[in-house]
């Protein structure tokens, strides 16, 4: 059987399995789509907001938004707390759709926001809600600055397993409810492991690239790169074969490029003085600064990785525009130990460095396979034959 073959036939095997182990999970039961405005209710978050930004990690209260960023800050506001460690909350962004489950107390930050529960604890489990809710396609979203909750995801229909027998009900939606949290801690347990390493690595990297005064010898950034800034404010964004570094990391590709193996420093707007490794052939535009080693005495991951040491963000001058200059860069004294004793430090951080940040290798590698593995058994056990959407 050739491997054009051999695909298609693995495929049919696991949606074979899939459907018998969903036709066991169902034992039978009907499953009915009720409208999900009916098997919900919600809560504007009004009693919850915050009064103040004047956010602290000395603070203990979360503030939260439903969005990437998710905790803002902690407040040391007393009053108006959503007890959510009592009733666990979906908390719904009303334009974007982004959501977020909620199971520690917390404030609110936007008034566009809308608090999600179960209408009824007894018939449906608000985890089972949360789950099925973020299987729906971000297409459903129509417009700008429309109130999506009432306008458009009330009137969707989510499948419940026999709702003429809630205890029966229940128990199906508490197992799919139990894989889908396994997965879940699990891709948490990484996340916080992998939070733990780059706290380490930063440690680490401090502490190689640190010496006193008199240990060795001192060099600018002047003596050791020459800065120049990249080329053209167009961001190309595809067809090409070199890929493209703007102010924060790969932003396209282009067919040509303008440096090799060298740091880049973001230049301009809001991450000004962010470094990033430009590996191999690249094209830089005008937000970076491409930095090239001019001083054969230094190693070159050596003098990128005391780059990553400097604070160059707070260099930025304060403008509309923020921007790191040149002459900012050069006046910046480094240390330069011998050329091996720089080998052994980036021979350590480059092991930090893999285990880190690497897309291939490492703990952010097994996040993205656990993330992935997480919304296929998601999809596969939250979809139901019957009436769709």
């Amino acid at each position: 059987m050739s491997n054009n073959e051999v695909k298609p036939q693995m495929n049919a095997d696991k949606h074979r399995l899939n459907s018998q182990y969903m036709e066991k999970l169902l034992d039978g039961v009907e499953v009915a789509y009720l409208l999900l405005g009916d098997v919900t209710q919600y809560e504007q978050p009004t009693n919850y907001l915050v009064a103040s930004t004047n956010y602290s990690d000395n603070f203990k209260t979360p503030v939260l938004t439903a969005g990437k960023t998710f905790i803002l800050g902690y407040t040391n506001e007393v009053h108006g707390i959503y007890k959510a460690s009592v009733n666990p909350v979906i908390i719904f962004d009303d334009f974007t759709t982004a959501n977020k489950w909620v199971d520690f107390d917390f404030k609110a930050k936007s008034s566009a926001m809308k608090m999600i529960s179960t209408s009824n604890s007894e018939r449906y489990l608000n985890k089972y809600i949360y789950y099925w809710l973020n299987t729906l396609p971000s297409e459903l979203v129509e417009g700008d600055h429309k109130r999506q909750w009432i306008g458009n995801y009330s009137c969707k229909r989510i499948p419940i397993p026999c709702p003429d027998n809630p205890k029966k009900s229940l128990e199906i939606q508490a197992e799919i409810v139990r894989i889908l949290d396994t997965f879940t801690e699990l891709t948490a347990e990484l996340t916080a492991e992998l939070t733990a390493r780059k706290k380490q690595y930063n440690y680490y990297r401090d502490q190689l690239l640190t010496f006193e005064e008199g240990e060795v010898e001192w060099r600018t950034l002047g003596e050791v790169y020459k800065f120049q800034y990249g080329t053209g404010n167009t961001i190309p964004t595809s067809g090409g074969e070199y890929p493209v570094y703007g102010s924060n990391g790969i932003v396209g590709s282009h067919s040509e490029y303008n440096s090799e193996d060298s740091p880049v420093i973001g230049h301009i707007g809001a991450y000004a003085g962010i470094v990033n490794w430009g590996a191999g052939k690249h094209f830089v535009t005008y937000n970076g600064v491409i930095c090239k080693l001019i001083n054969k005495d230094v190693h070159y991951k050596y003098a990128y990785y005391q780059l990553l040491k400097q604070d160059f963000n707070s260099m930025a001058k304060n403008s509309s525009q923020p921007f790191v200059s040149y002459k900012e860069l050069n006046e910046v004294n480094i240390p330069i130990p011998s050329l091996s004793e720089q080998a052994r430090i980036v021979s350590i951080l480059d092991k930090f460095d893999t285990l880190t940040t690497s897309i291939t290798e490492g703990l952010p590698r097994e996040i993205e396979l656990r993330q992935k593995q997480y919304a296929y058994y998601r999809d596969m056990l939250l979809s139901f034959p019957g009436k769709g959407r």
